[in-house]
């Protein structure tokens, strides 16, 4: 029942977070609440299944830039969302890398303002 939980959780900070990239970039287009349903729950198997692969393969170049390259792997597994999802569009390498930032920057707000992480944590910690 957990796990239900935190991915009911992390979809809805996922559509969140792509609603605000929306609102904040002229190039990123969204057709709907539908496509932006989908475009949540995508991005979230995307960083569940692929982003830990991507991550694993990419070892030597995160270790070599201290860890820069982890931004460019993010920005892959957005870019990864926009090429599944047909109602999401993202266009040009600045607004990825923008949209990046931003989706990364409301997981921050919403872990820091709503404790999401932390709470796993301290739960995991009385187990």
């Amino acid at each position: 029942m957990e796990l239900i939980r935190r991915l009911g959780v992390a979809t809805a900070v996922n559509i969140g977070a792509l609603a605000v990239t929306a609102l904040a970039f002229d190039r990123v287009r969204v057709d709907g609440w539908g496509a932006l349903i989908l475009a949540g729950v995508v991005f979230g198997i995307v960083n569940t299944v692929v982003k830990p692969v991507v991550t694993v393969l990419a070892l030597p170049v995160i270790v070599l830039t201290l860890g820069i390259a982890l931004f460019f792997v993010n920005m892959l597994m957005l870019a990864l969302t926009d090429w599944v999802v047909n109602g999401l569009v993202i266009s040009g390498f600045g607004t990825f890398a923008g949209a990046t930032l931003v989706v990364w920057l409301v997981n921050v707000a919403v872990e820091s303002v709503f404790g999401i992480r932390g709470h796993a944590r301290k739960r995991q910690g009385r187990s």
